[in-house]
């Protein structure tokens, strides 16, 4: 008989959602962590760069308070109490990740690196451990890209950047992604000249017109953006050589190029598990291809046809899903439709749905219909009307939702809920939403759809004759 009915291999957000589930309701489960309780995500990941960007954008505030008529002096950075405060933020969220409170939820609790010996026996720093079903949540680290001299030079990943012990003079980033363009924001509104180097366009997979405010904005906070460049060489300094000679040179490197699954230490062969550069192959339920007992969520799962999306709440979706075909036996499959992405930012870019050139590359006949901030009444009375919604809609409904502005991503939920259960625009139009907000933006952009069929010269005549009725 096996140890366990099931084992999870990794105690990030997807690993601790299946296992927590899995506990609950009543499934002998051991849950396996190399490394720190929470991941990447609380450790490395989510929690400290958005205290960090909190930090960032209540010093910025302060620069700003002039436009109200608030005068304020530039404001000091204490950097051992930012520190302090970003270490707070993990601790307050740490108990919820703890061995202590797994155990007490009935899971098993290893610390070590777990190894395949077998198609159902995984090796645990020399303790034998087998299952009936396994599920891989090992999470991905940065990747670095094989740029001369690199190696060489000493530098941060977000492994790295917040056990920071100094406030950088000059932070050169490697790399315009979310992270970059985060990481870029917080340490501007520190006081920290920044610049960062895209061999691409910022923010690539986002929509080009909501980028182009974004790198405005970032622009306007002194951010130094360099695109379509390529790095050559690095050099100690640390020194930025691009191919056309050209040199840059900072306090400071963090390199924020993208994540790579952490496939290595598995020893995934002898378990009879397929996998690629970009994690292990998996079907639209997060099964492997090649070994039916194993499930692979998270930024290590890289579903066919569809790829890995490196996202903290898509390990928690798949987390739902393998749950429902693990313990329940239900036919359960990813659908990104209605997948929601948030650059945190200053203003912050959302995007859910598709954009208008994925819409386009689809094949399909769309409309976009746009609201400017400008011409939103909150935005108007807060002196911060950069940004806008953008709507791409097919007949009836929404596809895709844009959104630059303040807290983007508290605004995206309704537009994910909308396209995934393909709301009607006119239910959409006729939402009460509370004045002044900007979520106001997004109704006066389907209201502008309906609008010139409102006010057209038929409906006018209609009106006209209507009044004329006792």
């Amino acid at each position: 008989m096996p140890d366990f009915d099931l084992a999870v291999i990794g105690a990030g957000a997807a690993g601790l959602s299946v296992a927590a589930g899995a506990a609950q309701l009543g499934v002998s489960v051991v849950l396996i962590e190399r490394g720190r309780m929470g991941g990447d995500c609380l450790n490395t990941g989510c929690v400290p760069s958005k205290a960090l960007l909190a930090a960032a954008h209540a010093a910025r505030s302060v620069r700003a308070a002039a436009r109200f008529g608030v005068i304020a002096a530039e404001p000091a950075i204490d950097w051992d109490r930012l520190r302090a405060h970003v270490r707070g933020a993990i601790a307050n969220i740490a108990p919820m990740d703890s061995e202590e409170r797994f155990r007490g939820l009935g899971a098993t609790v290893l610390r070590g690196e777990a190894r395949f010996t077998d198609r159902g026996t995984l090796s645990v720093d020399g303790r034998t451990v087998t299952a009936r079903r396994f599920v891989i949540a090992a999470g991905s680290r940065a990747a670095v890209p094989p740029v001369p001299g690199l190696n060489e030079v000493p530098y941060w990943t977000n492994d790295s950047l917040f056990d920071l012990t100094e406030k950088p003079d000059h932070l050169l980033i490697l790399g315009g992604g979310p992270i970059g363009l985060e990481m870029a924001d917080a340490f501007s509104g520190l006081g920290c000249r920044v610049t960062v180097v895209e061999a691409g366009r910022i923010a690539a997979k986002d929509d080009p017109e909501l980028v182009a405010g974004l790198r405005d904005a970032l622009i306007s906070h002194d951010v130094v953006i360099r695109e379509g460049v390529k790095v050559a060489a690095a050099e100690p300094g640390p020194v930025l050589v691009l191919a056309d000679g050209s040199r840059i040179e900072g306090s400071h490197l963090l390199v924020a190029t993208g994540r790579t699954p952490n496939l290595a230490a598995l020893n995934l062969p002898a378990g009879n598990i397929q996998a690629g550069p970009a994690g292990i192959a998996t079907d639209r339920g997060l099964r492997s291809l090649t070994n039916p007992r194993v499930f692979a969520v998270g930024d290590i799962a890289d579903p066919v046809g569809i790829g890995p999306r490196a996202f903290t709440h898509v390990g928690s979706y798949h987390a739902g899903i393998a749950i429902r075909r693990l313990l329940f036996r239900l036919p359960a499959k990813i659908d990104y439709a209605a997948l929601p992405r948030v650059t945190y930012t200053d203003p912050e870019l959302a995007q859910t749905g598709l954009t208008e050139a994925e819409a386009a590359a689809a094949g399909l006949n769309v409309r976009v219909l746009r609201w400017p901030l400008a011409e939103n009444d909150r935005a108007i009375a807060e002196r911060d009307t950069v940004g806008m919604v953008k709507l791409v809609v097919r007949g009836n409904r929404v596809v895709g939702t844009g959104i630059l502005a303040p807290n983007a991503g508290e605004m995206i939920g309704q537009w994910t809920l909308a396209i995934a259960h393909r709301t009607k625009l006119s239910a959409l139009a006729g939402l009460i939403v509370p004045y002044p907000t900007r979520s106001e933006a997004g109704k006066r952009a389907v209201g502008s759809l309906f609008a010139p069929r409102l006010f057209s010269p038929r409906t006018r005549m209609l009106v006209r004759l209507l009044s004329r009725l006792p």
